[in-house]
């Protein structure tokens, strides 16, 4: 479902006054959007067609720092400019916002005006036409859970500058809310208002819920085409944050706030369609898996140590897959198993899929989509094998797939792995794992809470 604006729409806003605004922004590497506001009339009159950016908002780090040691962009090359191409589709009023509309662009080389190749749109734009030219429609969906505070972004900052950290974050239920009504009636004040405002949007939102810790949160938007979920997904988080803010509240999609806690997850559903048909789906075949399903999740499995990466893109985000709290520690596979890391739901059914358990909610979805679908077409180009369904608590299954442990080693996964070398480009490699090991590096250069509480006194 793409945006609910069209140009004709936004001339007509404008002319009476309802539009004044229009946000026009890209994604970068950490999956945020980033870009300029337009007044609305100079949007019409040329804003549309592009406008521009610098080359270096995909080759910095989460704090902005203009990371050295990239080939597409430094200091050396002069930091020149990309190309903001509006996709008119994704055109739509905001409506938590007075007077805005938001548009989503591609970033293009200022000369060439093709797809600059790391930016995270044309990286899944890429392997969405590598399923088309199969035949294929890859059709996903992102469950997003994040934290709820009592505490404002602006009250947290100030603890921060007075301290040096954060303290006291107070998640906004008491309890446990998974599934619990009474809960999550508490925080229903911004949890409506981001309901609705998403639907005003143009996005198909289903529900909110609580999740299994205090203060948690999902919220879940109907299964669309892989790259209009990304679009979904990164605009869901942008009104989560804006929505809290407004309403004098934080909120965190960090993997792992707290090590006494849950760690918050996006799950991906995922599976493939042919003219209007779930490809994934025979009536004949085991769990009503087609032979298709089982050759893409065969490719998944082989490749998830490679494409963890990008499903796990921070050191924090390694430090949700914890043993007994929901998160995968294991990739395998089993039907309607919570504890694998990818599980087939819609058993017998034509919503028949591929669950991926084991991306974080602080995954880019674009990248993170990308890479599943790369490896699952990889098994259908193959004709990969599947390895036999595993059962029971798979967590204390022994001599099973484990997932990387560290950043570091994901990161050195993917650098040498052939399939995504071919499936996204050396140079695309390159750059992320050159932005995974600045990550390193700087959590190895940072001296944390826990290491000044463990060792002041005791080293």
């Amino acid at each position: 479902m793409p945006g609910n604006l069209s140009l004709d729409d936004l001339k007509k806003a404008a002319n009476a006054g309802e539009i004044d605004t229009v946000i026009v922004a890209g994604v970068d590497m950490q999956g945020r959007l980033i870009g300029k506001r337009f007044h609305v009339q100079n949007f019409l009159d040329s804003a549309w067609q592009e406008t521009h950016c610098c080359n270096y908002l995909i080759a910095t780090d989460m704090e902005m720092n203009t990371v050295q040691g990239y080939k597409s962009t430094s200091w050396a090359a002069g930091y020149g400019d990309y190309v903001m191409k509006a996709d008119m589709a994704t055109l739509r009023r905001i409506p938590w916002l007075e007077g805005t509309a938001l548009v989503l662009c591609d970033l293009l080389d200022h000369h060439t005006h093709q797809d600059v190749p790391h930016s995270p749109r044309a990286i899944l734009k890429r392997q969405v036409a590598r399923a088309n030219a199969l035949g294929f429609d890859a059709m996903m969906a992102t469950e997003l859970e994040f934290y709820l505070f009592e505490n404002s972004y602006e009250e947290l900052r100030n603890c921060h500058q007075r301290t040096g950290q954060i303290r006291d974050l107070q998640a906004i239920s008491a309890h446990n809310e998974d599934y619990q009504i009474f809960q999550t009636t508490k925080e229903e004040g911004v949890m409506r208002a981001l309901r609705n405002g998403l639907y005003g949007a143009g996005i198909p939102v289903e529900c909110s819920k609580g999740e299994a810790d205090a203060g948690q949160e999902e919220i879940n938007i109907r299964y669309s085409d892989a790259l209009d979920t990304a679009d979904n997904h990164v605009i869901t988080k942008q009104a989560t944050k804006e929505i809290a803010w407004a309403n004098g509240h934080s909120v965190t999609f960090m993997a792992k706030y707290d090590h006494r806690r849950a760690g918050s997850s996006s799950h991906v559903h995922q599976s493939l369609w042919k003219k209007g048909k779930p490809a994934f789906q025979d009536a004949k075949g085991a769990h009503g898996m087609s032979d298709l399903m089982r050759h893409f999740l065969a490719g998944q499995l082989a490749h998830i140590q490679d494409i963890t990466v990008f499903l796990a893109p921070y050191v924090n985000s390694y430090k949700r897959f914890t043993v007994g709290m929901f998160a995968p520690t294991k990739a395998v596979w089993s039907c309607d198993n919570r504890t694998a890391g990818f599980r087939v739901c819609g058993e017998g059914t034509k919503g028949i899929r591929v669950e991926c358990r084991i991306g974080g909610a602080d995954l880019n979805p674009y990248v993170a989509m990308a890479a599943l679908l790369a490896a699952g077409l990889d098994g259908i180009e193959r004709k990969l094998e599947l390895e036999p369904e595993l059962s029971g608590d798979l967590y204390q299954s022994a001599g099973t797939r484990p997932l990387p442990a560290t950043l570091g080693e994901a990161a050195a996964r993917m650098k040498a792995s052939a399939m995504l070398n071919a499936a996204f480009g050396e140079d695309v490699i390159a750059h992320y794992h050159h932005a995974a090991m600045w990550e390193v590096s700087e959590h190895n250069r940072v001296v944390t809470d826990f290491e000044l509480a463990r060792l002041m006194e005791r080293a």
